[in-house]
């Protein structure tokens, strides 16, 4: 019936989510994550319409940096230190070298509030927010940087990129950085969460992401430079401090 579906279908646009996105999951199955994350068979499907050539937004991910330095602008290496960053290294490569009309947009963390058919996985900041609840001793990292973006600004860049390609028919072959505008560590982005929900945040305890274990590299700091998305997409993205604000004021 897919199949079928397929053949019937003449897109303008298609927007890829599609991933195997958790990090230790790639390491323990390398060979899932190329399948799942290098979407082959999608351009080989888009390639079959020819001069139509339909837009393929991509959605990569910031860990496809190393972490050795703060705000990575698109033209820095990218040297990842695990199999997910790899696998998206891998699929920014075979796009661009196999298909001629994209956006691929390299994601911080993306949070916001809870989706109409909710999503299986924890949500970062309800997460949190669960956590400092409790009103027990909780660990975060203050070693390890990130741009988190809100959903709805992620959302309106799409939008905006798709508006853009239908009215001028241009062919697109842009990478950008899809972060928020702010640098903050893991303990940072608890913080907040408590100054938004009024929790006592003496229960916020500072640890080294190097002292945990979590099966899988982590990059230590993959904040990112979103220069060029503010120029080409003329977005103002939310501030973290509202976003979590947005997100848990959606929860009540």
């Amino acid at each position: 019936m897919i199949e079928e579906l397929v053949c019937c279908l003449q897109p303008d646009v298609v927007v890829n989510c599609a991933a195997l996105s958790i990090p230790r999951a790639c390491e323990m199955d390398p060979e899932s994550a190329i399948s799942i994350n290098v979407p082959s068979a999608l351009v080989k499907w888009l390639s079959t319409f020819g001069e139509i050539s339909p837009l393929l937004i991509h959605l990569s991910t910031d860990q496809v940096y190393e972490g050795t330095k703060s705000f990575y602008n698109e033209e820095d290496d990218t040297i990842p230190v695990n199999v997910y960053g790899k696998s998206k290294v891998a699929a920014e490569k075979f796009i661009s070298t196999n298909y001629r009309n994209y956006a691929i947009l390299r994601s911080s963390i993306i949070y916001g509030p809870q989706s109409i058919s909710p999503v299986p996985k924890s949500l970062p900041i309800q997460w949190i927010d669960g956590v400092l609840a409790k009103e027990e001793y909780a660990n975060f990292f203050h070693d390890e940087y990130r741009c988190p973006v809100y959903i709805k600004d992620l959302v309106t860049i799409i939008v905006k990129i798709t508006n853009k390609w239908i009215s001028d028919g241009e062919r697109r072959q842009h990478i950008l950085n899809v972060g928020g505008p702010d640098r903050v560590s893991r303990i940072k982005m608890a913080e907040v969460v408590a100054e938004v929900r009024g929790y006592n945040n003496s229960v916020i305890k500072p640890v080294s992401a190097s002292s945990v274990d979590r099966g899988v590299n982590s990059p230590s700091d993959i904040s990112m430079d979103i220069t060029r998305l503010i120029q080409i997409i003329g977005i103002s993205p939310t501030s973290f401090t509202d976003g979590v604000r947005l997100t848990l004021d959606s929860e009540t």
